[in-house]
């Protein structure tokens, strides 16, 4: 197949995941404007090619044989400021911004300090931490549709809940947001100190995709996990770490099987010894 932009074909995925794993995506290249993406999810529209489209690989488990389609990087990483109001593409660093947004004695989204994510990919799983949520913040959201039509959506436009958006229903690609802030003489200070508890409590350094099961009402996944005896389980490389136990880290030689293997043991056990059904929060990737 011809392609009309510069592509790289056979692209290992583990390269752009956090887990470290992943098949080649048949071809793969980058968007680092809105104009860009338009024009690349038209052309798939147009050629009915498959597409995927990434951001920091953070919360994704890429197929052992990759992904038979394009795959887009999304690079649209601007940041432009006019406080309170903070407009970003979707490609930006999410704890980037907020350290940034901290740093300048604006509050509201210190939580995402820390988050190793994009900003697309934290408004498309809504993704919080220490009580607050994406959307809290959320005002308006850019997104190019799978025809390539550029779509502007307001928050009140678009339904949100824990760990959920109304995206997950959505062809297309997040390709900016923007977020409406407060002015917090502390908000350094609560930045610094949820970025502390992190580094403390969670597997910082080694490779993993974050919280792999959602916390179920009114309870934590990680303590049903440890409860259930299951830190330091490990299958093929696949471990369940012994710092968080809602946390399954890739020893080095682990493979995408190797841990959907190991979370089904941890969603049996747990179900065994507790009778809760824990719910994966990590996006599977399937190869087409």
């Amino acid at each position: 197949m011809s392609l009309p932009f510069r592509f790289e074909v056979e692209k290992p995925l583990s390269q752009y995941s956090t887990f470290g794993i992943g098949g080649p995506a048949r071809f793969f290249t980058e968007a680092n404007t809105i104009e860009e993406m338009q024009a690349l999810l038209s052309y798939c529209h147009q050629h009915q090619l498959p597409f995927l489209v990434i951001g920091k690989g953070s919360n994704c488990l890429f197929d052992d044989r990759g992904f038979d389609g394009l795959v887009i990087l999304n690079k649209i990483s601007f940041f432009q400021p006019d406080w309170p109001v903070i407009s970003v593409g979707a490609g930006y660093s999410f704890s980037l911004l907020g350290v940034q947004t901290a740093r300048n004695g604006w509050s509201g989204l210190e939580f995402a300090s820390g988050i190793p994510g994009s900003v697309g990919g934290a408004v498309f799983m809504n993704a919080g931490a220490s009580g607050s949520e994406t959307a809290d913040a959320l005002i308006e959201v850019s997104f190019v549709n799978a025809e390539g039509q550029l779509e502007v959506l307001s928050k009140t436009q678009l339904e949100f809940s824990y760990r959920f958006s109304s995206f997950h229903h959505k062809k297309g690609a997040i390709v900016a947001a923007k977020f409406l802030v407060s002015p917090c003489p502390e908000a350094r200070k609560k930045q610094l100190s949820i970025v502390e508890y992190r580094t403390r409590t969670q597997p910082y350094g080694e490779k993993s995709a974050g919280c792999v099961f959602r916390n179920p009402p009114e309870q934590s996944a990680g303590a049903l996990i440890q409860q259930a005896g299951l830190k330091g389980l490990s299958v093929g490389g696949a471990e369940v770490s012994s710092k968080h136990a809602n946390f399954i880290v890739n020893s080095g030689v682990a493979s995408a099987h190797s841990i959907l293997e190991l979370a089904e043991v941890v969603k049996q056990t747990v179900k065994e010894k507790t009778g809760v059904e824990l719910e994966l929060e990590i996006r599977c990737i399937p190869y087409r």
